[in-house]
């Protein structure tokens, strides 16, 4: 299995190749499998298994260019990671759904799976690129080699794969690589105090802008409708926090870890937010700084913290009760999910 990881960027080459979707090869898995509720995401319900009837003979979305104006931004914020294209020209040999209607359910089935898998192979890829996660690679290409092996399995295999179990192994590593890596940093993880929040804390609405988060452990924390203008999350691990709304407008996540797509797609930034270099600017972003905003340097910073990596605690917390997980956010690969929501070019 060829080693095209580049350690400066992240993953790279054939591997980052494998893990974006490619909707000219998909049958629109991610149209028909997928159940949604009405919500801020979705416009309307649709069941699992039924196509949004916004899909066209041809397999594809007839509002693609105006899915967010709509009301289906969580359909412009999913990413299966490639997992769609695997299942329709590997696992089911070019074979679509309309044309094969009783392997129909099973191939959603393991649509489902496949996006795991292939979502697991990101993270496991880009950890095996910083170069400070080294005393776990041999852990981490087995992991890797592994998973990239079952994603080539025939349908039943991989509807018998213990996705919690494979999840739960993959994150402990994760876990692992992460605190390797932070501590590295300046002033990261293993030179200060002990964290103030635990992983998956509720910044809901918190006010950050300017904070010095780098090497913060921010993994799986509710971040939605945060302000986070202006603040250094260099090396900060984002793995499964939901970035639903929140401010990053000329925010620093240049080298964080395990960033994806759908978490930029989901949050608001402009040109001055700099990136991880294996994610691309979301194109409703705004292509300037927002001259109206004050800047988010001279704001001080919520709370206090003895240094950096420390997550301040919010001057206030919004009174609005804690929302349901939308389908169009990232989860940290602590437990199963399914699939919720299409995004069709």
């Amino acid at each position: 299995m060829p080693d095209d990881l580049d350690p400066a960027a992240g993953i790279t080459g054939d591997a980052r190749g494998r893990l974006r979707a490619d909707c000219g090869r998909c049958f629109a898995l991610c149209c028909v499998a997928p159940a949604f509720s009405a919500s801020v995401d979705f416009a309307i319900d649709k069941p699992a298994g039924t196509a949004c009837p916004n899909l066209n003979a041809g397999f594809r979305c007839a509002v693609h260019e105006q899915l967010r104006p709509r009301g289906f931004r969580g359909c412009a914020v999913y990413d299966c990671f490639g997992a769609g294209q695997q299942v329709c020209q590997v696992t089911y040999g070019g074979r679509d759904w309309r044309a094969a209607p009783d392997s129909a359910r099973q191939m959603f089935d393991v649509f489902a799976v496949m996006r795991t898998l292939h979502e697991l192979l990101w993270y496991l890829s880009e950890a095996l690129s910083r170069p400070a996660a080294a005393p776990l690679h041999a852990e981490l290409h087995d992991a890797r080699a592994r998973t990239m092996l079952l994603t080539c399995a025939d349908a039943d295999t991989l509807l018998a794969v213990d996705v919690p179990a494979l999840r739960q192994a993959v994150h402990l590593l994760l876990l692992q690589a992460s605190d390797l890596v932070r501590a590295e940093l300046p002033g990261g993880a293993g030179n200060r105090r002990p964290r103030r929040r635990p992983r998956g804390a509720d910044l809901l609405g918190a006010n950050l802008a300017g904070a010095d988060l780098r090497g913060a452990a921010l993994q799986g924390t509710l971040l939605i409708g945060a302000d986070l203008r202006g603040a250094d999350l260099r090396g900060a691990d984002l793995l499964g926090a939901d970035l639903r709304d929140t401010d990053l407008h000329g925010a620093n996540l240049h080298g964080a870890l395990f960033v994806v797509q759908a978490q930029l797609d989901a949050a608001r930034g402009d040109a001055t937010t700099a990136l991880p270099p294996a994610l691309t600017r979301p194109v409703h972003w705004t292509r300037t700084a927002d001259p109206t905003r004050p800047d988010p340097r001279t704001h001080p910073v919520a709370g206090s913290g003895p240094g950096p990596g420390t997550v301040p605690i919010p001057s206030s917390s919004p009174s609005a009760a804690r929302p349901r997980r939308s389908a169009s956010s990232p989860r940290s690969p602590r437990s199963p999910r399914s699939p919720r929501s299409p995004r069709r070019r």
